[in-house]
């Protein structure tokens, strides 16, 4: 019997779970919306039969329910992971996977005693660049990764004045963790390694400023919230030696957006890259993937030449967590890294509003 699947969020990701699910052979049975008309224009346009206005009312119609995918503002995916792994269902989640370590640990420690699978949509790491990376990892071309930059900038980015983005209390922070991709992408290539401390800064210039909007988003809320950072620089270090550099933003002086990860590792280095030629939209972007090795005593720079995927991985991470769930494939992440993903991400704030670096425990 295919695996069914009901969606928590009526909002634009749900097209690209939907996809994923069903590409995987899964069924979406019930799509779930506080707002009663976005459930059913959501159901109507994907073609899912049973809508509801509350998770509860989902789990309680429909005893077969597998799994549900979490998509909604920063500050719901925590009650709502941990209600759907008490109710007896796998999960699939937004990023970020919470507003905070702690809240992930909570989820962690959940998911165990429930024995279903806690995932989440880190979807550059289902980006064909990142599988055909991994291939030069698992065949020992690079060695360990020494040291990694991650950058996540965008010049004109913020996503709207007042909404749930720029609210810290509904998204937990600004840039930092809402382009936290790169920095999980990093991660994810140096072995997600145990981190140590963190030296980080943050800043705010700009973030009311009209001219840095960025062209996709939700709409301005009059008299809204605004108090999160519009910039981020950090470096983090690990109990094993290796370091990583962090540079996120949504207003930041620089020639184009640019979403890459940098490596140096024991044999070769490389880099996963996506420049925009205009800020947040997909169909400009350059993609490249790159390896530099030392070969016959000369270096030796390998282009890697991959299918476009403009979802940027979501439908293929999508689907990843269908097939986990059939025993069809190995999880792409798992809730454990997400905690350390997370004690990063508190670090930066914690290191920035002391001025001093962050003891990671």
């Amino acid at each position: 019997m295919a695996t069914k699947i009901g969606i928590i969020g009526a909002g634009w990701m749900a097209a690209y779970h939907v996809a994923g699910f069903r590409g995987a052979g899964a069924e979406v049975v019930a799509i779930v919306d506080k707002s009663g008309p976005a459930a059913t224009a959501a159901a109507q346009k994907y073609g899912v039969d049973k809508t509801y206005g509350d998770p509860k009312e989902m789990y309680a119609a429909i005893k077969d329910l597998d799994a549900v995918s979490i998509i909604t503002p920063n500050a719901f995916h925590h009650p709502l992971v941990m209600e759907a792994l008490a109710a007896g269902k796998h999960v699939f989640c937004e990023k970020p996977p919470a507003l905070n370590a702690a809240d992930v640990a909570s989820m962690v420690e959940a998911a165990k005693k429930a024995g279903k699978t806690l995932m989440f949509n880190f979807n550059n790491r289902a980006r064909p660049e990142s599988y055909a990376m991994r291939e030069y990892f698992k065949s020992g071309a690079v060695g360990r990764v020494n040291s990694a930059q991650a950058t996540w900038i965008r010049r004109n980015g913020i996503p709207g004045f007042g909404g749930w983005f720029t609210n810290k209390k509904l998204s937990g922070g600004g840039p930092v963790i809402d382009l936290l991709h790169m920095i999980d992408l990093a991660l994810h290539f140096m072995g997600y390694p145990e981190p140590a401390f963190v030296l980080g800064n943050t800043f705010s210039d700009n973030i009311d400023n009209p001219q840095f909007k960025g062209p996709w988003g939700i709409p301005d809320v009059k008299d809204g919230v605004t108090d999160v950072e519009a910039a981020a620089h950090a470096l983090v270090t690990f109990k094993t030696g290796q370091v990583l550099t962090i540079r996120n933003s949504w207003a930041e002086m620089n020639e184009r957006e640019v979403v890459s990860v940098v490596f140096q590792g024991q044999k070769a280095g490389g880099k996963i890259q996506r420049l925009f030629r205009v800020d947040g939209l997909d169909p400009t972007c350059i993609d490249s993937c790159e390896i530099y090795s030392q070969e016959n005593g000369f270096p030796v720079n390998r282009s890697i030449i991959v299918e476009l995927d403009e979802s940027m991985g979501r439908m293929r991470s999508a689907k990843n967590f269908a097939l986990v769930l059939d025993g069809k494939e190995a999880p792409l992440n798992n809730a454990g890294e997400a905690h350390k993903l997370m004690k990063i991400i508190d670090g930066i704030y914690a290191s920035a509003k002391t001025g001093r670096p962050v003891e990671l425990s």
